[in-house]
């Protein structure tokens, strides 16, 4: 009963509201201003902390993404939905996270980010939303021409537990905050990086999201993939409960900035908007959902969703390294031939996964 219960439509009305009313208050209580949530800004910040990247401006361990991956390990275990698995093309799901990351760095947000940055008056988020949806519709062109990137298969516990365990070590470093000889852990002294909630409370709020998108499944780049291929409003029904939640909780606490001009982390180069969430949308299309959905993944114990999201936090610190990531001025020198190498690379992705080309026997290492 319990179970039927948090797959009604209630329940993930109820978590997209949570969502993003929860937010816009981590925003009030100090998050950055439209990224009260960012999947894939926060785990820039992350690879920043480590020193896989040197901006100094974006370096804070997030504890919202400990928190999504421990709150979805919570309810799997009270469940019994955590199910150590892999196997399904682990490589090409890193490189996948790698590409949404890259794609996401050129319009500065995720999914999760778009919807914020709309709910919080920003315009130039309109185009990175028609971006997103055309990745998806690419990547929906795949997946009705026979796309597949294998079954996984049940696993050693130890697989399920590896990105649970590394969340809790990023904890534990965030609340120590040890100062190693070569600098690290790097924390920001200005700029976004500076600028984030309580831990505490951050770190609850994301328990309870992840719990509660664990167990609705909850995820932005589905939504659009379930409408068209089967019909199915469940989830769109949670993100459009995001989208006005986050945008009367903006109203009412003063955060509602309506314009192109001077948003905060944000370009207004509507081109390579609308092209980096292009790229974003189609890599987490081929990949099986969105970066929230990937941790929520992780945390059910699944080792190729942890792949994609080591993917995206190496491709963050490749981004910032290599002039890709976007700034407040426009996309960085690289960034718009990342795009385009990235788009081309997940279409080879895409047909080679598909039924347009005949499939040789694959032997394996016994035969």
């Amino acid at each position: 009963m319990l179970k039927n219960y948090f797959d009604s439509r209630k329940i993930i009305i109820f978590t997209g509201i949570f969502i993003g009313i929860a937010a816009t208050v981590l925003q009030s209580l100090g998050n950055p201003a439209n990224m009260g949530i960012c999947v894939a800004c926060m785990e820039r910040d992350i690879a920043g902390a480590l020193g896989f990247h040197r901006a100094a401006t974006v370096q804070y361990i997030r504890p919202e993404i400990i928190g999504f991956v421990l709150g979805s390990l919570l309810a799997a275990i009270i469940f019994k939905e955590f199910k150590p698995r892999s196997g399904s093309a682990p490589l090409i799901r890193f490189i996948l996270g790698f590409l949404a990351m890259i794609g996401s760095l050129v319009f500065l947000g995720c999914p999760w980010r778009a919807l914020l940055r709309l709910a919080g008056g920003d315009g130039n988020a309109l185009f990175g939303i028609l971006g997103l949806v055309t990745g998806i519709l690419i990547g929906i062109f795949f997946i009705k021409s026979g796309y597949n990137l294998g079954r996984n298969q049940r696993t050693s516990p130890l697989a399920g537990w590896i990105l649970p365990l590394i969340m809790v070590g990023l904890l534990i470093l965030l609340i120590v905050k040890p100062q190693l000889p070569s600098g690290a852990v790097f924390f920001s002294s200005e700029g976004p990086g500076s600028q984030h909630a309580p831990i505490l409370i951050a770190l609850l709020v994301a328990l309870a999201i992840g719990f509660l998108a664990q167990r609705t499944r909850f995820c932005t780049v589905a939504t659009t993939r379930d409408v068209i291929l089967i019909k199915d409003t469940y989830l769109l029904t949670g993100v459009f409960s995001l989208l006005l939640a986050a945008w009367l909780s903006n109203l009412v606490l003063g955060q509602f900035h309506p314009g192109f001009q001077g948003q905060p982390i944000a370009h207004t180069n509507q081109l390579w908007n609308f092209g980096g969430m292009t790229l974003a949308g189609l890599a987490f299309t081929l990949a099986g959902g969105c970066p929230g959905r990937q941790l929520f993944l992780s945390g059910e114990g699944d080792a190729d969703a942890s792949l994609f999201v080591l993917g995206m936090i190496f491709g963050a610190g490749f981004a910032h390294n290599f002039s890709i990531a976007s700034s407040a001025s426009g996309p960085g020198l690289w960034g718009p031939a990342a795009v385009i190498m990235g788009l081309f690379i997940c279409l080879v992705i895409g047909f080679s996964k598909s039924d347009f080309f005949p499939k040789k026997e694959i032997k394996t290492y016994e035969q």
